[in-house]
């Protein structure tokens, strides 16, 4: 079920989110009560919970208009504002129930939860269909005697086909019922989730199409034969007996401490700036400079918050403190310097108050350990699932990625890596195809896991690895495979190759709209085909918005306060970095002539609102694409499809900074096809080019796919390593020259030939502190092997030599 908040404070906003998603509702947030009122006509909301003091439009005048617009869902205001006359005043604009800060989050659940209750057939809390139950109060459900362990989505989906039982949802709806809007997944994500509760459904003893699939429509509970189809309800005297846990309050309060415990983690810093300017205020009491008034308005802002906030960790003191100093700011107009040292001693003893621990009851360590502990902000890092049984190798994984920057989940069967991936998807994926005792199985995960929409980048680690599976990984989209025992700096550093590419491959689209709601729907159409989209409400701020982000697109209205989309377009396109980005223009505009001015100020394309989906995202992946294409023709050599020097040389750059960075080498080779002057005499051209065109592929699929692999004129390839020895380049090389000394080309005379190559490989830093000298030495190497009768691979011999002008003959001379 959705929950929709309303409240302008991050920091409450952020404990609300929190305590409602551990609950299995999907949350989302509005910061100010247009957004929120905006928000509500977009989109369907089981509740509204909204605080009374809010920018632009209060909680009571939203309360007011949402009823009056017709809307019937259950509304909570909650605040810190405690008179019977602010009650009054929110009950008679039509909420159904009126909370004051600070609030017990238990008691908020139950609340919410007996408010979600009432638009049933009965007010008892368990929801019963057939021998099917689901205690929403526990957040538990069984068949028969049989417990039925749900993911939090699955647990969802049958809590809305229960309490909805005549009705049929599509994928869509089901989507708008259980997904935030600014994270929804493909319509084939809700598909997945139908067909996991289904198995689990049957594995305890139900129909498996309990569920029913109604064709063409979407899915339903399937009527029971004989009865009324009507949702049966189990009275709370009689709760369900089969639940998971023989203290199902105690789950709720563990999974409500472990959020709190998480957001004072995140919060606690933000929390001592409050209290410096209720101090600020205090200090200033006598003095009275200058800009004392905004400062004192802050400081009343700020113990508000604080008081309504505190005592929910646990800092009852706190809170009660906070709002003695609230009164006595609002209330004094003059203060004595007795009233003053009064002020300033609670203001002393608060900061004093919220310098202690966190209490016991709710600190993290002393709720259950299976639970999500993770801090909010570890969340912003790139999380790698692991799915692999041996598990110390796995925990020196997670100790070393710490200092990389990188979160790590582990599973030890597909069957928790599935659970995993649904509740939070991974960046990437690093799997062992023996933690199954079926490869087909893992194999299967691996290429389900290819085909997402976007896909999720798998990483192969297994001690196996003969050709047939590394060829099969590399079929089903494996990223990279990586033989087991490996160092855990090895697997990182592959891991951050990933990211890394990812990042550049990942498409950015830049929104310019003043309607919120038009906003709303572009993140819901574009992020799940892994887009990555900033909304701009105020076109104003657009010049400093592309400095920062460099958009691979633009989206424009046209109708806009201070500065229209026509204007805005103008702009971009006389500023000469951009005068190439795609601007795609989306508005309810269809004048012929307004059409026209549109494509003669720069216009690429030209979309009518109302906003159609599919056009909509055909029109802009069909433009990236092209972007893509043309991007693609600038940086790939079009005969060996490797990347050109130009490519390569911006590629190598990056690799020996962040070797300079992390202290690591990077392995630079110079290969060069031996007497192809004479392949192109003897056999042709055509010829020639046919065995240009497979050492590059030869290459490209020998090598890892984050090494850079460039062709440099001719026949000379140049190819870097990141985290590589000369050592290593020289075996990975010698493998590839075996490989090609035994294929046979075939001439279009028909006659039959073989080629080989030479290579010299140079290391930083040891060869080279910069590109250009790696090359020399390199080059060096490479003169060294066509000297010792080519056909062979030459590190760089770091003894001094003089062979300066040998070298020079010999670049004229290279074949």
């Amino acid at each position: 079920m959705k929950i929709l908040v309303v409240e302008d404070d991050e920091f409450t906003a952020s404990m609300l989110k929190t305590i409602l998603s551990r609950q299995n509702y999907a949350v989302e947030v509005a910061v100010d009560g247009q957004s929120g009122r905006e928000l509500v006509e977009a989109f369907d909301y089981d509740l509204v919970l909204m605080d009374y003091v809010l920018p632009k439009l209060d909680g009571i005048n939203l309360c007011r208009q949402l009823r009056s617009l017709g809307y019937r869902m259950p509304i909570v205001l909650l605040t810190s504002r405690d008179s019977g006359h602010d009650k009054a005043m929110g009950l008679d604009a039509g909420a159904d129930d009126y909370i004051v800060k600070p609030f017990d989050p238990e008691e908020l659940v139950a609340r919410i939860r007996a408010l979600l209750r009432r638009g049933g057939a009965a007010v008892m809390p368990v929801l019963v269909w057939g021998e099917l139950k689901l205690d929403p109060s526990t957040c538990t459900a069984s068949y028969g005697d049989r417990p039925l362990q749900l993911t939090p989505k699955e647990y969802s989906l049958l809590e809305v086909f229960l309490r909805n039982h005549h009705r049929v949802f599509s994928c869509s709806a089901l989507l708008d019922h259980i997904w935030s809007y600014k994270k929804p997944p493909s319509e084939e994500a809700v598909r997945t989730q139908i067909k996991g509760l289904r198995h689990k459904l049957k594995a305890v003893g139900a129909d498996r199409e309990l569920i029913e699939t109604v064709y063409g429509i979407g899915y339903r509970l399937k009527p029971i034969a004989g009865a009324d189809n009507q949702a049966g309800f189990e009275s709370q005297e009689h709760p369900n007996e089969h639940a998971t846990d023989s203290n199902p309050d105690r789950s709720t309060r563990q999974q409500i401490q472990a959020g709190l415990s998480s957001i004072w983690a995140r919060f606690k810093h933000r929390v001592s700036e409050q209290v410096e300017t209720i101090e600020k205020a205090a200090a200033g009491l006598e003095q009275r400079a200058r800009n004392f008034e905004d400062v004192l308005a802050s400081a009343i802002a700020e113990s508000h918050t604080l008081a309504g906030s505190l005592a929910t960790f646990g800092f009852h003191e706190g809170s009660r403190l906070s709002r003695q100093i609230e009164q006595i700011l609002t209330k004094k107009k003059i203060f004595t310097s007795r009233e003053t040292a009064e002020l300033q001693n609670l203001v002393a003893a608060l900061r004093l108050e919220i310098g202690r621990d966190l209490p016991p009851e709710h600190r993290l360590d002393s709720v259950n350990p299976s639970l999500d502990g993770s801090t909010l902000s570890d969340r912003d890092l790139p999380l790698l699932l692991v799915i692999d049984r041996d598990l110390q190798s796995v925990q020196e994984l997670s100790l070393e990625s710490n200092s990389w920057g990188i979160r790590v989940d582990i599973a030890t069967n597909l069957a928790i890596a599935l659970d995993k991936i649904e509740r939070q998807t991974p960046s990437v994926v690093l799997l062992d195809l023996s933690v199954s005792d079926s490869i087909a199985d893992s194999l299967s995960l691996l290429s389900s896991l290819s085909q997402r929409t976007p896909p999720i980048p798998v990483l192969v680690f297994s001690d196996r690895g003969n050709i047939s599976e590394r060829l099969e990984v590399a079929k089903l989209g494996g990223r990279t495979f990586l033989r087991k025992p490996a160092q855990p700096a090895q697997v990182l550093d592959a891991v951050s190759q990933i990211l890394r590419r990812m990042e550049s491959l990942t498409a950015r689209v830049v929104a310019v709209d003043d309607d919120p709601k038009v906003l709303a729907v572009l993140r819901t159409l574009l992020e799940p085909w892994g887009l990555k989209l900033v909304t701009l409400s105020d076109p104003t701020q657009l010049l400093e918005l592309l400095d920062a982000y460099v958009p691979d697109l633009l989206i424009l209205d046209i109708e806009m306060p201070n500065l229209n989309g026509i204007e805005l377009c103008q702009i971009v396109r006389n500023d000469s970095r951009w005068s190439s980005l795609p601007i795609l223009f989306l508005t309810a505009h269809t004048d012929p002539q307004i059409v026209n001015t549109v494509f003669a100020v720069g216009a690429d394309d030209f979309v009518c609102k109302p906003i159609v989906g599919p056009e909509l995202v055909t029109r802009i992946i069909n433009r990236l694409d092209r972007i893509k294409l043309i991007k693609r023709m600038a940086e790939i050599d079009p005969l060996t499809k490797v990347a050109n020097r130009h490519t390569s040389t911006q590629t190598l750059e990056e690799y020996l900074h962040l070797a300079q960075r992390n202290q690591q080498p990077v392995c630079f080779a110079i290969l060069d096809l031996d007497c192809f002057k004479q392949v192109n005499d003897l056999y042709g051209h055509a010829a020639g080019d046919l065995v240009l065109c497979h050492v590059g592929q030869l290459l490209n699929r020998s090598l890892r796919s984050e090494d850079s692999v460039a062709r440099w004129g001719g026949e000379e390839f140049a190819i870097g390593m990141y985290g590589m020895t000369k050592q290593d380049g020289v075996q990975r090389l010698t493998t590839i020259l075996n490989s090609l000394r035994s294929e046979k080309f075939t001439a279009p005379s028909g006659d039959r030939f073989q080629v080989t190559f030479s290579a010299g490989v140079a290391q930083y830093p040891e060869d080279g502190l910069d590109l250009q000298s790696l090359y020399l030495a390199a080059d060096l190497a490479l003169y060294q092997a066509k000297k010792a009768g080519r056909d062979r691979i030459s590190p760089t011999n770091t003894e001094p030599k003089k062979e300066s002008e040998e070298r020079e003959l010999y670049v004229g001379q290279k074949g």
